[in-house]
């Protein structure tokens, strides 16, 4: 699937609901469906800079595609990490730096966040998208 086709799932996923406590519930829902990132990877290097609560993100490559696994220690902080590897993860580099992150948006997520949390949010693009540059830059050089 590509990212747009993920985006749109979750918009639409979203919109069913009305309530802004719901959609909380089921960003808080999605992070306790992820995966716990292994103990190996919650490391001071993995830490994200700029959130106010613990976020480790963790990046791989897999087959030329990046392969991202995050874990907060905030529960609405873990569901939009979660959100965020569920849309990145799997693909190209080149397609994570170009990718236009519209269901931020569309999904209200932005203006709904507290300003601390979005510039958390703001901080783990940026971190994915710094994971995709550097893989993209050592496969030029390669």
């Amino acid at each position: 699937m590509t990212i747009n086709e993920i985006q749109d799932q979750i918009i639409e996923e979203f919109s069913e609901l009305d309530d802004w406590m719901d959609k909380y519930q089921l960003l808080i829902d999605l992070g306790s469906e992820q995966e716990p990132l292994p103990e190996e990877y919650k490391t001071d290097s993995n830490l994200i800079e700029g959130c106010q609560s613990r976020v480790w993100l963790q990046a791989d490559e897999v087959d030329g595609r990046l392969v991202f696994q995050a874990e907060s220690d905030a529960l609405i902080v873990k569901g939009i990490v979660s959100l965020l590897v569920q849309v990145l993860s799997g693909h190209t580099a080149e397609e994570i730096v170009d990718a236009d992150l519209y269901f931020i948006e569309e999904i209200g997520l932005k203006e709904h966040l507290s300003p601390t949390r979005s510039n958390g949010l703001v901080a783990m693009v940026k971190q994915m998208r710094l994971y995709a540059l550097a893989y993209k830059a050592r496969h030029a050089q390669g």
